[in-house]
């Protein structure tokens, strides 16, 4: 079986609801996808830094009941998770809001397991991070990740890079342009948007944006509900269904990540691939949180699949 990694950071999350009262879970970009990808079939490892707390506990409790694996999760005693707190319009676009400037994930490249932790990621058929995990590290630990990511991708794992950019992460603009070069550099998949790229490197045609991306595969999802797909030289747009009630958008980006990636894995080609992303992104949407409901995961989203095909 294909087996993936997931780097990055999971943190407690607060969701507004009704009467400004809060509803307390966790969530974080890359363990969105971990989780959705487990939902989809795959075999995936979350990698990352936990405290030695309760609500630690709790997560991997949780990673481990969506079928997520954590043997790669370092616990750091006496240090904590991040916490975010997402507030949404009317119109189901979020705002974030967050405490994580000394959360425990934060340290996952400076440990003694580290080197253990970045060896192994050469096993892997897949390495999957984001913009907002390069974020976390300072300049030394990108450059040891970096050089991981380059050694596992010399052999047979090939690596997916969200481009999540988060303007708040990265108070210098040109480190994070050397950062996402460096990765991009070594990356097969690249998975962005014109809405998280334009404050990277200002708007531009969407043609200019692939440019810069210079990886074999991109997919970049538009302001509209479409993306461009470019693989062997060639663009493709694909549209989204309408949705009829959007009431959260967080996580869209994370779960058509997941829905792409996994039907890519099964040999899916990209159109094919972007447009279960779509079918996924489509569905979470129309819930609050990043993780919808275990039973309001549609039973269609990978190409060919039927509603009794998967467990």
């Amino acid at each position: 079986m294909t087996t993936i990694a997931c780097i990055g950071e999971c943190m407690i999350e607060l969701t507004e609801g009704a009467n400004n009262g809060l509803s307390r879970g966790y969530g974080g970009d890359t363990l969105n996808t971990a989780i959705y990808l487990s939902r989809l079939g795959a075999k995936v490892d979350y990698i990352t830094a936990l405290g030695d707390d309760p609500f630690s506990d709790e997560m991997i409790a949780g990673w481990r009941s969506e079928g997520v694996g954590t043997e790669r999760v370092v616990r750091i005693a006496g240090k904590l998770p991040g916490l975010y707190a997402i507030r949404t319009s009317e119109a189901g676009e979020r705002s974030f809001y967050y405490w994580r400037e000394s959360a425990a994930a934060r340290m996952l490249l400076d440990l003694p397991e580290t080197g253990a932790l970045l060896d192994a990621l050469a096993s892997y058929d897949l390495i999957y991070l984001s913009g907002i995990t390069l974020s976390l590290y300072g300049e030394a630990g990108r450059s040891r990740l970096v050089a991981a990511l380059a050694r596992a991708h010399a052999g047979k794992t090939r690596v997916a890079f969200d481009t999540n950019f988060r303007a708040r992460g990265w108070p210098v603009l040109e480190i994070a342009r050397n950062a996402y070069r460096d990765v991009l550099d070594v990356a097969d998949i690249a998975l962005a948007s014109v809405d998280d790229l334009s404050p990277l490197y200002g708007a531009q045609p969407s043609v200019d944006t692939m440019d810069r991306l210079a990886t074999g595969e991109i997919v970049l999802k538009l302001s509209e509900p479409a993306c461009i797909v470019r693989a062997s030289g060639t663009d493709v747009r694909i549209a989204a269904r309408p949705v009829a009630n959007v009431v959260d958008t967080t996580a869209a980006g994370d779960s058509f990540s997941a829905a792409y990636l996994a039907a890519r894995l099964e040999g899916a080609a990209p159109v094919e691939a972007a447009q279960a992303g779509h079918r996924l992104a489509g569905a979470v949407v129309g819930y609050r949180g990043a993780i919808i409901p275990r039973d309001a995961m549609p039973l269609d989203i990978l190409p060919g699949e039927t509603p009794t095909e998967r467990s």
